[in-house]
């Protein structure tokens, strides 16, 4: 009988393999992402045009966002909420989907319409 011990091996070390180059790969997309702000958020928030953000660029940034953040999400509760109970409920969430939906069919249908045009001036 012989033994089953080198599939097994061989096995193995096909996953490791496997395993180490899915790893090195993803390190390596990680690597390429940009750090620090983006060049919109260079030129919004930089107030002495040095090219960086320093602390207290970084603090207004920071503070900005957070306001948007928090007024996009009052938007939202305004909106959705009906029972305003300051929580946005399966129902209310429903209505809120369905609105999402309308808006990407929407714009769907004027992204198709769009194409259509642009096939119109090609010919």
């Amino acid at each position: 009988m012989k033994t089953k011990l080198p599939r097994y091996l061989a096995a193995g070390l096909c996953a490791l393999a496997f395993a180490f180059v899915s790893a090195t790969s993803y390190a390596q997309d990680a690597e390429k992402k940009p750090k620090g702000p983006s060049k919109a958020d260079l030129k919004k928030y930089d107030a002495n045009a040095d090219g960086q953000l320093d602390d207290a660029e970084m603090a207004t940034m920071k503070a900005a966002k957070d306001a948007k953040k928090a007024a996009d999400k009052q938007a939202r509760l305004d909106k959705y909420d009906t029972n305003k109970d300051g929580k946005i409920s399966k129902e209310e969430k429903a209505a809120e989907d369905a609105d999402k939906a309308a808006k990407k069919a929407k714009d769907a249908e004027k992204k198709a319409d769009r194409a259509k045009e642009k096939s119109k001036k090609d010919k």
